[in-house]
């Protein structure tokens, strides 16, 4: 059975709550606005960790929240399952189009690689020209 807590208990929980939200949402903008600096765009380990880190606080604001402002850590496990896994699903559904998307752009560029266009040369040789899609571009 839960525990009644006063308002005033409840509204310094609410307020703690969005100081913390508060606090990572400002950690996430400083961190990005680091990743975006040139400096860090040399240090590839530097870059990436700033990524996971950021990556890492998001995850950390939405456990959070669904935790809660939804109520789901004072629901019975089931309920709260049947939350999280389509979410985890949909997560796993994104990554999996993404991933996908690049394989077609991979794909893509060597279809264009191997779709150029050879032309006969005009000074009577027998070797050929090959043209890129620039050279065929008028104006």
């Amino acid at each position: 059975m839960a525990s009644h807590v006063s308002y005033e208990d409840s509204k310094k929980a609410v307020w703690k709550g969005l100081g913390l939200l508060a606090a990572v949402t400002v950690a996430e903008v400083i961190l990005s606005l680091l990743k975006a600096q040139d400096w860090a765009k040399d240090m590839q380990w530097l870059f990436v960790l700033l990524a996971l880190l950021i990556i890492v606080l998001s995850i950390y604001k939405a456990y959070f929240i669904i935790y809660e402002f939804m109520h789901m850590a004072y629901e019975v496990k089931g309920l709260a399952l049947s939350v999280l896994l389509p979410t985890f699903l949909l997560l796993w559904g994104v990554i999996a189009f993404f991933y996908e998307g690049d394989a077609w752009k991979g794909n893509r560029e060597e279809i264009n690689k191997r779709d150029r266009i050879e032309a006969p040369a005009e000074t009577g040789s027998t070797g050929s020209v090959i043209l890129n899609e620039e050279d065929l571009k008028v104006g």
